[in-house]
């Protein structure tokens, strides 16, 4: 089953991830919100629309813009409607 692991902390785990582009997306539901905090980030995809992102933060260290997720997505990536994808360091084991 997939996890998302940074500084020793598993911020998401789900057998339900959608992977896209060599990505894990995790289904909302999967992530541990204790570790979330929004970021005024935002990019933005051709084909899937405009990003958020998140602040990752465990033990008072911060991982700037480490998630990201597509809060309404182009209709192309429908499947990926606020699921969470991670870099910077965010380790994903499938």
């Amino acid at each position: 089953m997939p996890k998302a692991i940074w500084n020793g902390t598993v911020l998401a785990e789900s057998d339900r991830c959608v992977v896209v582009e060599g990505n894990q997306y995790f289904p909302p539901d999967a992530i541990k919100s204790e570790y979330f905090q929004p970021s005024d980030t935002h990019t933005t995809c051709p084909w899937k629309g405009v990003a958020s992102y998140y602040n990752v933060v465990v033990n008072g260290e911060v991982n700037k813009d480490a998630a990201w997720y597509y809060p309404a997505p182009k209709d192309a990536a429908k499947e990926i409607t606020g699921h969470v994808a991670f870099w910077r360091g965010v380790k994903v084991e499938a």
